[in-house]
């Protein structure tokens, strides 16, 4: 019992929980001490006394006031009302404030703890005879839990280790965990690496070697020393070598080795010569538990080196590398890329060096965002940086922003060099390739781009990958941090004074220089933002003093479009020079009227010339065009024709969208997986198109075509919207895989036949003919859960009534879809992705009787919840059916459907003692930006993950609907009304039903009947999907 007749400081890092009797004058006394002697502030009970009321405020202060709280659960521990009411105040400050509990089971078995076992159930016996039953219940309650935390067991039976041996190891180990939860205050080598921490924390439980890999100075040796402090307690021998490279060069493979191993085998007269170690080291390795951290290795070989493979059963090893093929041939079974900082936690590491606090002062608040945004989350970077700033002036901050901008802080630029100069040749140039031409661009296009002029170019790209030079971003394209970027730039500046000297040209002055005079043979890439074209004319020679030129990019930010159509050249030239040897010739406007009679495209990959002036690309000979992947020749109004494309048959990609001039297409290559024809004067496609077996993407909209083409049975986007066809049918094509359709403002089509199973989106609005939609009832698939389910249905008055009827059948068979994906992720709370929602929209003023049982004719209602028929784990899911007037809405993409709704078990409360309130928000995220004006009354029918509970003996529900417009939207003040709410519930048992026996059920009652008044408030007894459910118990398949 700790207790203290005088008021605490209110500061302490230990706090000690233990029955005086048991242990104040052997065990607790001696560890006490040897926290004080580590300079701890411990506080602990001089006194032994013993109270029967609730526990002091003085006590709680104490509790309240330290970091970790240590609790000594001896035999007697649970029949002392005080102990008790410390270790339950303890447990509290643990689950609201994440304090750290340490647990001793000192002579006590923790399963005993645990199950209330031998003298414990004693214990509490008495104190249920005569204390309040919540009092012992909570007690109870902390005491079970504190039992199933990690600790030590003292068994004190013969052959247990000695207690000063226990309490060492106790001392090492709240010194490490001290250091670790202070990763909020001072400490700048622990400041937001918890959640990378965590991750490393459960891949070391599973791996016996793990590897960190990230750029110098990212934070790899930090993170893995946090990790190494954390788990290396309960190993029999431990060491962190750092800087494994360095040590290496400097004192050889040989001495580093022997200096790990006497370390780990303490020994100190450990003397290896030989590649091999053999006897007696060998042996007396696999005999040892450990674990380790090999930092900053380069080779593969240092690790085998280091004899790792011989360490015993249960070792683990940390490797840290900026190479992800080292940590892969060192034998890492899971790589870790350590992550950079984010923006909260880069201001504290920043500010910690900068300001020698946690934030910074409020006159440099806006340039130490600047330092931030500048560093880009590497620690390296940001400690630099602030360690130089500080009590400097704010003039020497604007200065030193200035400077960063323009050039590298030496000493980060020396760890950066450092990467760059361990590169080969090969790497180098891919390197600087990238810094020059490519960030920004998809990584599978710069590949084949660079496959074509360098040979061994994919695993270049992939080696300097590994050495974290560049990055891959969630859109599959080329990153690359800034400071990493600049330096290559200075790199290349560094070649010549002479523009015209160097090999790549990236800076638009340098490139305006040679553009206005002329190049050399040793320039082989030209970057221009024509931005900087001012009083440029190109002469139609420009090109031909560079015969080796293998990358042309003129590029125009989006905000200069219109401006930059100003002609860069003098008079009406209708052909200039190209080089034979252009690899990507990227030019929005070209300004000439054709390519060169010359130019020879063979070795071209990507051919890039939207808005171009041109009227054709190069005669209609057979040309060999095998390396071209990509042709864009989007937005040019002149082009009249496009030649013939039989030679390139590795074409992937052919945009022409918006060429007003064109009115036919040549046969096309059977590689092709991207076509793009919208706005475009072709009337019919094709039909060899139907024999590209790997067309993707599909784009005819605002086409003059009248009849629905046959489509490529891999298509899964097809865009027809604002064409003049009549009917799109579905059913000759068994095997479709289309999963977006966009038929948008066809005011022609009247007929949606046998839409496929597994579309996803599709969009109709504004089709004032469309009669009649179908679905197929052919092979339905479950919902994948990767995007949302949409359809959109708006301003289509003329549908029927046997259409409505089958598109709210098609959203309930979804949403059941659905409620058995949300249900097999229900336990998953942090999910990478998005998790899905259904979006239903067509015109109306009705809510199905059949499908939602409940219903109001307002923005509000109640229902009754069905009693649970078994005690087994059940989850609801609510389906909602709203009618709203749009008659005021600029557009129904920017609205967010918000549902507030309350589950009520019998007593009245929420279940867990409160009256907690659910709040769900939906909106369209697939047309968010999209202007679709709508008239009338329009039916919504609308399920989202927020639209799934778990029923804890719910007997009620209300909910309260509403529309509000999205932040980003004007006059979003306007209101939006809902004039009518149904509720539909769906049941789903821990068990869930399958896919097949949902469609068993659906298909011979597709239509959802259920029996009752739809204004009644009582649950039907037997509503469709708990029919369904119950049916699948009984079919159940397999």
């Amino acid at each position: 019992m700790a207790s203290s007749s005088s008021s605490p400081p209110m500061k302490y890092q230990v706090f000690f929980s233990f029955r005086g009797e048991d242990t104040r004058l052997n065990f607790t006394s001696h560890l006490h001490q040897a926290l004080k002697d580590k300079g701890f502030g411990v506080f602990f009970d001089e006194e032994e006394l013993e109270r029967g009321e609730r526990i002091s405020p003085a006590l709680s202060r104490a509790i309240e006031a330290s970091r970790l709280s240590i609790i000594v659960l001896s035999k007697d521990y649970a029949s002392s009302k005080s102990c008790l009411a410390e270790l339950s105040d303890i447990m509290d400050r643990k689950k609201t404030h994440g304090q750290i509990v340490l647990p001793i089971f000192y002579h006590v078995d923790p399963s005993e703890v645990r199950n209330f076992g031998g003298s414990f159930k004693a214990s509490f016996d008495v104190h249920e005879s005569d204390r309040p039953r919540d009092e012992v219940k909570r007690w109870k309650a902390a005491f079970a839990e504190a039992g199933k935390l990690k600790g030590w067991h003292i068994a004190g039976v013969q052959f247990d280790r000695s207690e000063t041996q226990y309490i060492n190891n106790i001392v090492e180990y709240v010194l490490n965990k001290l250091m670790n939860s202070y990763s909020g205050s001072a400490s700048e080598e622990f400041i937001g690496i918890d959640y990378q921490k965590k991750k490393i924390l459960e891949l070391i439980k599973q791996n016996r070697v793990i590897g960190l890999w990230g750029m110098g100075g990212i934070g790899k040796t930090t993170l893995a020393e946090v990790v190494y402090m954390e788990v290396s307690n309960p190993f029999e021998s431990c060491y962190f070598l750092q800087n494994v490279r360095e040590k290496i060069e400097k004192k050889g493979k040989e001495s580093v080795r022997n200096k790990f191993l006497s370390v780990l085998l303490k020994d100190k007269e450990i003397r290896i010569d030989t590649p091999s170690i053999g006897y007696p080291y060998k042996e007396r390795l696999n005999n040892i538990r450990v674990i380790v951290v090999l930092d900053d290795v380069n080779d593969s070989e240092q690790v085998d080196w280091m004899g790792v493979k011989h360490f015993g059963d249960g070792s683990k090893i940390i490797l840290t590398s900026r190479d992800r093929q080292v940590l892969k041939n060192g034998g890492a079974t899971q790589i870790h890329k350590v992550e950079e900082l984010n923006e909260k936690y880069s201001l504290q590491l920043f500010s910690i060096t900068a300001f020698k606090q946690l934030n910074p002062s409020v006159d440099f608040l806006h340039l130490s965002y600047e330092f931030v945004w500048l560093a880009h989350g590497s620690p390296l970077a940001l400690k630099i940086l602030g360690a130089k700033l500080y009590s400097k002036s704010i003039e020497e901050w604007k200065s030193e922003v200035e400077k960063v901008n323009k050039f590298d802080e030496p000493k980060i630029s020396h760890i950066l060099k450092s990467s760059f100069d361990g590169l080969d040749k090969l790497q180098k140039d891919i390197f600087l390739d990238l810094v020059c031409f490519f960030k920004g661009e998809s990584k599978e296009k710069v590949e084949k781009i660079l496959s074509c002029v360098y040979k061994g170019a994919v695993s270049g790209l992939s080696n300097l990958l590994d050495k974290c030079l560049f990055d891959i971003n969630s859109y599959g394209r080329i990153s690359m941090h800034d400071m990493l970027e600049k330096m290559g730039k200075d790199i290349v500046d560094q070649e010549s004074k002479y523009p015209e000297e160097r090999k790549r040209l990236w800076n638009p002055e340098d490139a305006y220089q040679v553009l206005n005079n002329k190049g050399t043979e040793r320039i082989e890439g030209i970057k221009f933002e024509m931005s900087h074209s001012d009083n440029l004319k190109l002469s139609p020679t420009c090109f031909e003093s560079m015969p080796n030129l293998r990358y042309i990019k003129f590029d125009v930010p989006e905000f200069l479009s219109s401006w930059a159509k100003r002609s860069l050249t003098n008079g009406d030239i209708d052909i200039a020079y190209l080089p034979n040897e252009l690899k990507c010739l990227q030019w929005e406007y070209y300004p000439f009227k054709s390519l060169s009679l010359s130019f020879n495209p063979k070795n071209l990959v990507v051919l890039k010339l939207s808005g171009a002036n041109m009227e054709q690309l190069w005669n209609e000979d057979f040309q060999d065009l095998v390396n071209l992947r990509e042709i864009d020749v989007s937005f040019c109004v002149k082009l009249r024709k496009i030649p013939n494309l039989l030679g390139a048959i590795n074409l992937e990609s052919l945009d022409c969208k918006l060429c007003r001039s064109l009115v036919q297409l040549p046969e096309l290559p059977k590689m092709l997986y991207h076509l793009n024809l919208s706005l475009t004067k072709i009337e019919e496609v094709p039909g060899s198109i139907e024999h590209l077996d790997r067309l993707e993407t599909l784009y005819l909209r605002c086409c003059p075509i009248v009849k629905f083409p046959k489509i490529p049975r891999k298509v899964y986007c097809l865009d027809l919207s604002e064409t003049q066809i009549l009917e799109v049918s579905f059913s000759s094509e068994p095997s479709n895989n289309i999963q977006q359709l966009k038929m948008t403002n066809s005011k022609s089509l009247k007929l949606l036949s046998e839409l496929p199973s597994n579309l996803k989106y599709l969009d109709t609005h504004g089709c004032i003919s469309l009669e009649s939609v179908s679905f197929t009832d052919r092979n339905f698939y479950s919902f994948d859960g990767e995007r949302d389910y949409t359809m959109i249905f708006s301003n289509c008055f003329s549908l029927n009534q046997d259409s409505v009827d089958n598109i709210e059948a098609n959203a309930m068979l979804q949403i059941q879809f659905l409620a058995e994906k949300w249900e097999s992720r229900y336990d998953h709370e942090f999910s990478i992705d998005p998790e899905p929602n259904l979006f239903y929209c067509f015109p109306g003023n009705k809510i199905s009787a059949d499908r939602f049982e409940y219903q109001s004719m307002n923005s509000s209602l109640s229902l009754k919840i069905a009693t649970r028929g078994s005690s087994g784990r059940r989850l609801l899911v609510f389906a909602i059916c709203l009618v709203v007037d749009l008659t005021d809405c600029d557009s129904f993409g920017n609205l967010k459907f918000i549902c507030e709704y309350q589950p009520l078990v019998a007593s009245g409360n929420d279940g867990e003692g409160g009256f907690k309130k659910f709040k769900s928000k939906l909106f369209f995220r697939e047309i968010a930006w999209k202007i679709y004006e709508s008239k009338g009354d329009h039916v919504f029918i609308l399920c989202g993950k927020d639209m799934v509970k778990e029923d804890l003996n719910y007997v009620e529900a209300s909910f309260q609907f509403y529309i509000k417009h999205l932040p980003f939207i004007k006059n979003k003040e306007k209101h939006i009304k809902v004039k009518k709410c149904g509720v539909h519930v769906i049941y789903v048992d821990a068990e869930s039903y399958t896919i097949t026996d949902v469609m068993r059920y659906d298909k011979s009652n597709l239509n959802f009947d259920s029996q009752g008044d739809a204004n009644t408030m009582e649950p039907h007894h037997h509503s469709a999907t708990e029919t369904s459910t119950r049916r699948s118990k009984r079919h159940r398949v397999g």
